[in-house]
């Protein structure tokens, strides 16, 4: 195939917030058992794939250069995986526009690998079903399934079996972005340790916040905000903390840290309570940047190339 032939494919795949994220004790695998309340939200990775001559990986945007470029890139993983269930060569070139936190609890590479996927089987024409294609991405981290679907979901196990949610309205968010990362099977490690000689209950969801995502209240999810992570990521990164407090002296409704971390996730009365706390938190040096992004968000999606159907 020359290069005037090539087509190419590109997927736009978005960040998520974990509204809730409870955590049970450690299994027997490793592991743990969750119960997490995903809430996509608008800031996006976008997934380009063309055919190559080998299997290649490049980046370009915010943080790039902490990205890896070899296979263990969870956008590479998932063209490997894909190919090796249909006995295709997986020589593409899959190139990554990031705009998600890199390291930072927003699952951005978990966004890469699902929007890779999507991206590879539309260039390949498989025509997967999605529930092949959610196989795959569960293989390839827990996270990945929702990056997939976005919207809203609870997710069990370890966060790859997903319930679809209802949500009712536009909730928006301010994410402060911290320097440096932090690593997800660390925190884990932490919450291990934090944790131990205590009895962890069972992990479940919360009615009350599954109710005021359904119901679309704002104020009513803001006081159901939770994340059992979040002590151990202010264990290994105490300088949260003050965003924290920054966000709520600021007029947030709720903050806590996003996931593992440890990028910090404030949720805002309107889109102008959003911009406006975006520019405190800002002004307050307790961060590197601001995002601001409105949820639900659609999940993994291709924007140019061939549609496989879904």
């Amino acid at each position: 195939m020359t290069p005037s032939d090539r087509i190419r494919v590109r997927v736009r795949v978005p960040a998520k917030v974990n509204v809730q994220l409870a955590v049970g004790a450690a299994r027997p695998d490793g592991f743990h058992d969750l119960a997490n309340v995903f809430l996509a939200v608008g800031l996006y990775d976008e997934i380009t794939v063309t055919p190559a001559d080998t299997l290649r990986i490049t980046c370009e945007g915010p943080d790039a250069g902490q990205v890896p470029l070899d296979a263990t890139n969870l956008a590479a993983r998932a063209a490997l995986a894909l190919a090796q269930r249909h006995g295709i060569d997986p020589s593409v070139h899959i190139h990554i526009a990031k705009d998600i936190p890199v390291a930072g609890g927003m699952a951005g590479g978990s966004a890469d690998g699902a929007g890779a996927l999507l991206a590879c089987d539309a260039l390949w024409s498989l025509n997967s079903s999605r529930d092949e294609l959610l196989s795959i991405c569960a293989e390839l981290g827990s996270d990945v399934p929702f990056s997939l679907i976005g919207g809203a979901a609870l997710g069990t196990g370890r966060g790859e079996q997903l319930t679809p949610l209802d949500v009712g309205g536009v909730f928006h968010w301010v994410f402060a972005v911290a320097d440096g990362g932090l690593s997800t099977p660390t925190v884990f490690r932490e919450f291990d340790r934090l944790t131990a000689g205590t009895p962890v209950p069972p992990p479940a969801a919360d009615p009350a916040l599954l109710d005021a995502l359904r119901t679309g209240d704002a104020a009513a999810l803001a006081g159901t905000l939770a994340n059992d992570l979040q002590p151990a990521a202010l264990a290994l990164r105490p300088s949260l903390a003050d965003t924290l407090a920054a966000g709520t002296t600021a007029g947030a409704l709720a903050a806590l840290v996003s996931g593992s971390g440890p990028t910090t996730a404030f949720l805002a009365k309107s889109r102008e309570s959003a911009a406006e706390l975006a520019e405190a938190l800002l002004a307050s040096g307790t961060c590197r940047t601001t995002r601001v992004a409105a949820s639900p968000a659609r999940g993994a999606t291709v924007l140019e190339g061939l549609l496989n159907g879904y």
